[in-house]
């Protein structure tokens, strides 16, 4: 089985994926990806996976570089999941739970500041 890359930590953000070092938080790359909402990744072997947008991406976890793209056409530009087959997806519900509550605490927001 491939090992993971050392001393790298993946993060989903704003439809960018970032690779840091985790030694020193510095950024090592970073990889925009469709539109500007909540990025979900998962990390299964040597691939890197995200979603953003809608759309899932397949990228090098080496270098960022984007090794095949599905547009998912006719799914529309809602939340996502990945899951690998030998990964467990539990931190990847807890963040998309976690997007799904934001968002609908600023969509209560929004609707109470218009009516009021």
């Amino acid at each position: 089985m491939p090992r993971p890359v050392p001393g790298f930590v993946f993060v989903g953000i704003k439809g960018n994926v970032v690779a840091l070092d985790r030694r020193d938080g510095s950024e090592v790359w970073r990889t925009p990806l469709k539109g500007s909402q909540f990025a979900c990744v998962h990390r299964d072997g040597d691939l890197l996976f995200a979603t953003a947008g809608g759309e899932v991406f397949c990228l090098d976890p080496k270098t960022g570089a984007v090794i095949w793209h599905n547009p998912l056409k006719g799914l529309g530009l809602g939340l996502t999941t990945i899951a690998g087959e030998a990964a467990s997806s539990s931190n990847t519900t807890a963040a998309v739970v976690a997007e799904v509550q934001r968002q609908q605490a600023a969509a209560a927001a929004g609707a109470a500041a218009a009516a009021g």
